[in-house]
């Protein structure tokens, strides 16, 4: 069975910083898919933060440039979110996507708060 698994949330302060993670299991592909990461805020529609290709060529959110940074390791089936300068309004349920795929990780909280 095909899984993505997030790791990595939790609560930290305003202008600290998170690494995000998502493990995709049970597949061979992981290293030919374009991958992101999205977010959904309560109340909010879920919206994307970024995404990285095959060839790692890498799209962010305009909120989030210069702050966060995704890669990923082929080797591993893993993709990346490293967060620096965090927000209150970066507050939300991360989500890994395998793009153009009906294909979610369950999400990892991020809350950001002092």
């Amino acid at each position: 069975q095909v899984q993505l698994v997030e790791s990595g949330g939790g609560l930290v302060q305003p202008g600290g910083s998170l690494t995000l993670s998502c493990a995709a299991s049970g597949r061979t592909s992981f290293s030919i898919n374009t991958m992101g990461w999205y977010r959904q805020a309560p109340g909010k529609e879920r919206e994307m933060v970024a995404t990285i290709t095959r060839g790692r060529r890498t799209n962010y959110a305009d909120s989030v440039k210069g702050r966060f940074t995704i890669s990923r390791d082929n080797v591993k089936n893993t993709v990346y979110l490293q967060m620096n300068s965090l927000k209150p309004e970066n507050t939300a349920v991360y989500y890994c996507n395998e793009i153009g795929t009906s294909l979610w990780g369950q999400g990892t909280q991020v809350t950001v708060s002092s």
